[in-house]
């Protein structure tokens, strides 16, 4: 029975479909190095900032080659990922799913029992032709990008239906990578090969290095459940990968300068490889001097080099270069917006907060939150010439609030906690609610670079502790808003290199614990950065034994999330027990 209805229901095969099409009229498909050449055009046009014309160069061949139907969705789904606007997210979805039924019609075509086999065990690659071995590759691509966006959605059954598409997509890169481990010399020789190979290291380097990531006891969950994270793997296939010259080659490239731009700055330890990043972009950037892409990447490590000025030269550049995205613009301003408090110039940061919450949808809750936060560190006549309301602002944010699979987001969910205080008729200041948001960032790592800048932050601090220390009527948060600044007081003295001092803050905080009523987040990310501190000094085991107390003795606090990540990073590099576990590379 199952052989009568396979035969029956069997998929028309790729070379029937060319049939089909020659005989019906339809546009024919095109062989598979001329789809790989025009796609790679479609990039060009792209990275040169020609947005429109990328996507108007693919749409004509998306439904019937899989290289167009992926870079067109790709494009779709990088535009809804910027602007959160759900119209886009509808077009993006749309999109992809009919990139993969168009990826699927060029996959090998199985039988029912094969179709149940593969679902645990992904699809079977014996003798495939080298047209299907880039369809599974396709396809994995495309089911990662619908299951990322399916995250997105609010409900829970969308989530777990994008926790079942990732572990799909990652099942076939691993079939892929069988592949391309037992193919032929020969076949590797083929000028459409270096393109698979080049997508086998993308997709396995990527899956292996944010799986490194997770905290230890998701990554065992995520390991019980088939998934493998090696850290030094995932940056060696990538490495492989950005190095291959082939069509993934940005996008290995974009993946690597994230992480060390982006991800190991707010998750990691701040410590990001520059002059890997710098190297990386080179190429690109003396390509594409005008590149958006290149500009705001040039800019960003910049920013990490303590080179604010440059920095912000680069972001307006970044701006002016094109209109035809502005979600790009609005990246720029996050990053100009921090920049500029960096130095605690609060009017331009308030200006680029501003276009933030008027034209950004991404998360409204922190946008408001940051633009009232700067605008606390303003004088109150300078506040009033922006004829903003900051009270008003704050009792906006807990409104704002986004859910995801029915769960707030950590850094909404932060702000919209301290932003309780301005509830009541007569609302409970924050005390340095910026400089606090730029902990949460882990921006006093970036602002270290810069000594007089950090001299000029814990300048500020120390006025707020005189003023803390002389209120005649103190509230119930008062020893909340000691503690706060005695933290960021212990981490500006850190990167300045004073601590003794630095020591002696963090001590203060943790010697509080038990007074702390609101902000519980305090004593675990204060263990943490204490544990940092004793690292830098070089007793390694001390700071082992702080942060493991961190990480073990705390739970249900602000931020916690983000804390065990940090955590899992800095004790990878100091060889706990953590780091020991054993790898399991794909």
């Amino acid at each position: 029975l199952f052989f009568i209805l396979n035969q029956i229901y069997r998929p028309k095969t790729s070379e029937n479909l060319k049939n089909i099409h020659q005989n019906s009229g339809i546009i024919l498909q095109l062989d598979l190095e001329t789809a790989l050449e025009e796609c790679n055009v479609a990039l060009h046009l792209f990275l040169n900032n020609r947005f429109a014309d990328a996507l108007s160069s693919l749409e004509p061949r998306k439904s019937h080659s899989m290289y167009h139907a992926m870079g067109y969705s790709s494009i779709l789904l990088m535009q809804a990922a910027m602007t959160f606007d759900p119209k886009d997210m509808d077009v993006a979805m749309a999109s992809l799913k009919e990139a993969l039924h168009t990826c699927q019609r060029f996959r090998r075509k199985t039988g029912i029992m094969e179709s149940l086999a593969s679902f645990w065990h992904g699809q079977p690659f014996d003798n495939l032709t080298e047209e299907e071995m880039h369809a599974e590759l396709c396809y994995a691509e495309v089911l990662m990008q619908k299951a990322a966006l399916t995250f997105l959605d609010e409900s829970v059954i969308s989530f777990i239906k994008g926790g079942m598409g990732m572990r799909s997509s990652y099942l076939i890169y691993k079939n892929c990578q069988a592949m391309e481990n037992v193919i032929e010399d020969g076949e590797k020789e083929r000028n459409t090969h270096i393109h698979f190979r080049g997508g086998v290291n993308m997709g396995i380097g990527s899956f292996n290095l944010i799986l490194s990531m997770l905290p230890s006891r998701v990554l065992r969950l995520m390991e019980f459940l088939g998934f493998s994270g090696d850290r030094e793997f995932g940056l060696s296939q990538l490495r492989e990968g950005a190095a291959s010259n082939s069509l993934r080659s940005i996008l290995s490239t974009l993946t690597l300068l994230m992480f060390h731009l982006y991800m190991s700055v707010i998750l990691g330890t701040g410590e990001g490889n520059l002059p890997e990043a710098e190297a990386l972009l080179k190429p690109y950037a003396d390509k594409y001097p005008n590149g958006a892409l290149m500009l705001f990447y040039t800019a960003r490590i910049a920013v990490l080099k303590g080179n604010f000025t440059f920095a912000q030269e680069k972001f307006l550049a970044c701006i002016a270069t094109q209109e035809e995205w502005r979600q790009i613009h609005h990246l720029c301003f996050w990053e100009l917006m921090w920049a500029y408090s960096f130095e605690q110039n609060w009017t331009e940061a308030y200006r680029y907060a501003d276009c933030l919450c008027k034209e950004n949808k991404w998360s409204q809750a922190t946008y408001v939150f940051q633009k009232a936060a700067i605008l606390s560190m303003l004088p109150e006549e300078e506040v009033a010439k922006t004829g903003e309301n900051v009270v008003a602002l704050f009792r906006q944010v807990d409104g704002l609030r986004l859910r995801i699979a029915g769960k707030s987001i950590p850094t909404e969910k932060f702000a919209a906690k301290k932003a309780q205080r301005y509830a009541p008729p007569k609302p409970l200041k924050l005390v340095v609610p910026a400089l606090e948001m730029m902990y949460v960032w882990n921006g006093f790592m970036v602002v270290g670079k810069r000594p007089e800048l950090t001299e000029g932050i814990l300048s500020t601090l120390e006025a707020a502790e005189e003023q803390l220390r002389s209120d005649p009527d103190p509230s119930e948060f008062h020893t909340d808003d000691v503690c706060v600044v005695q933290m960021l007081k212990g981490l500006c003295l850190t990167q300045l290199g004073r601590l003794v001092q630095a020591e002696i803050c963090f001590n203060f905080v943790i010697s509080r614990e038990k007074d702390i009523k609101h902000d519980t987040y305090l004593v675990p990310f204060t263990m943490y950065e204490l544990g940092l501190l004793h690292k830098l000094k070089g007793d390694i085991n001390t700071a082992i034994t702080v942060i493991e107390k961190a990480k073990m003795n705390y739970r249900d606090y602000s931020m916690e999330s983000r804390l065990h990540f940090r955590i899992h990073a800095v004790l990878n590099t100091m060889g706990s027990f953590e780091a020991k576990l054993p790898p399991s590379r794909t």
